[in-house]
């Protein structure tokens, strides 16, 4: 059974940055860990033992890494602003691959776009999420029928997507950070309009 201490989620799982996770454990593959929440990339200050929540955080991430490896092949996540991706990209500064899969669904870019993005030689596939879920949008990126999933474990369901993510060999727009910066629009606050 792979451990997380086996893995690159060590050292995030150490700094407290894995948070809300809905699964973090060994999937059906065997040597493979996964992990499905949230990842800290910004803490708040924070006084004796009060907990706060991140100041900057991406969520509904879903990522796998094999037992031993120094690099997270397959990573996905919801980014509120194409420009957290800077963020994301240093706190996770060695733990990405020039050759892995990353997903960047951000809140802020053109419903229509779909860009390649590299920071520091990592490649990140940029893509809109507007009202719909990571996990629904990289399914049908990826042409992954839900109902074939529904009868797998988590563990299961994350490999079918990691698989399928890793085999991606589809060509966005490129463009350079600071042209994406450019281009996102402003930040959407989702709860704004929503009762208290």
């Amino acid at each position: 059974m792979t451990s997380i201490t086996e893995t690159p989620f060590a050292s995030l799982e150490a700094e407290g940055r894995l948070i809300n996770a809905v699964f973090k454990g060994a999937t059906e593959k065997p040597g493979r860990f996964g992990y499905r929440g949230g990842i800290a990339l910004k803490f708040q200050q924070s006084y004796a033992d009060e907990k706060r929540p991140p100041e900057l955080a991406c969520e509904q991430v879903i990522a796998v890494a094999d037992a031993g490896a120094e690099t997270i092949p397959f990573l996905t996540a919801n980014f509120l602003s194409f420009e957290h991706l800077q963020s994301f990209a240093d706190v996770l500064k060695g733990k990405l691959s020039p050759t892995g899969k990353y997903f960047a669904f951000c809140n802020n870019i053109d419903l229509l776009a779909k860009y390649h993005v590299e920071i520091d030689g990592i490649p990140f596939y940029v893509l809109p999420l507007d009202e719909s879920t990571v996990y629904n949008e990289v399914l049908e990126l990826l042409r992954l029928d839900k109902t074939d999933l529904k009868k797998l474990t988590i563990g299961g369901k994350t490999d079918a997507v990691a698989d399928a993510a890793l085999a991606f060999d589809d060509s966005f727009d490129a463009i350079s950070f600071a042209q994406g910066l450019e281009r996102m629009g402003p930040v959407k606050n989702r709860y704004e309009h929503r009762p208290v």
